[in-house]
């Protein structure tokens, strides 16, 4: 599969669906078995053996904090390593089971330890496969419904409100208070225009005394703690006449 066909919309994702999954494997015959089982159980499946060539589509995310290309991500060991371990050094929180072949007893602990949230020895039965996907599914799904989101996400840039972390491109990059509560509202609210004196009393509160250039200060130091190119924008966009957006 080429990378072109792994980068498609993740907007595929219909209602009544049990979710989309990436499966990564290098085996011809078993990655269509899988694939197969998976759809069979109203799965949408997005197949590749090309690790290197999955990775945009897995780093892809709507516009939206926290939602992602899949639901997710089943990779062979061979392939799966050092793309879970990026995932999770990027902060994805996407679940991964990795498959691996009969081996070492210290595989298991190798993966788990790269990030995998599973691991599965070949050979194995379709039924303890569907049981694997299922349970990990779920228990996503029971986290998102009894916790406040750990985190939020917007292309390569992920906040953690509650530990006021941010990386940018995987780095970890340090704000001041006033920064990181600008760049959190601006990620719970993609594409809102936010005008000056709106950001001033959602982030200086309502007895600020002072000039509203200091929001374009901070503007614009947040474009150079997060733009490539701080005068051609990608994230925080000025709206003239109007103000600012993100994304």
């Amino acid at each position: 599969m080429s990378s072109a066909e792994l980068s498609e919309s993740p907007s595929r994702l219909a209602v009544g669906q049990a979710g989309r999954i990436l499966l990564l494997e290098g085996e011809d015959l078993l990655r269509e078995m899988l694939a197969l089982a998976l759809k069979e159980q109203g799965y949408e499946v997005v197949v590749t053996s090309d690790g290197p060539g999955a990775l945009p589509s897995v780093q892809a995310s709507s516009s939206y904090p926290g939602e992602f290309a899949f639901n997710l991500l089943i990779m062979d060991s061979i392939n799966g390593l050092d793309l879970c371990r990026m995932l999770r050094h990027q902060g994805n929180p996407v679940p991964i089971l990795i498959i691996g072949a009969r081996g070492s007893a210290n595989n298991c602990a190798f993966y788990l330890e790269a990030g995998s949230d599973d691991y599965l020895t070949k050979p194995f039965g379709m039924r303890e496969f569907i049981a694997r996907c299922r349970a990990l599914m779920r228990r996503v799904r029971l986290v998102g419904q009894l916790s406040q989101p750990v985190m939020l996400q917007y292309k390569s840039i992920t906040l953690y409100p509650e530990e006021c972390r941010v990386l940018v491109r995987g780095i970890e990059v340090k704000f001041s208070p006033k920064q990181f509560r600008l760049l959190e509202l601006f990620m719970s609210n993609p594409r809102r225009v936010w005008s000056r004196d709106r950001l001033l009393e959602k982030i200086w509160g309502h007895d600020f005394i002072g000039d509203s250039k200091t929001v374009d200060v901070h503007i614009r130091w947040l474009r150079e703690k997060l733009e490539i190119d701080p005068s051609q924008p990608e994230y925080i966009i000025t709206v003239r006449g109007f103000g600012y957006r993100f994304g």
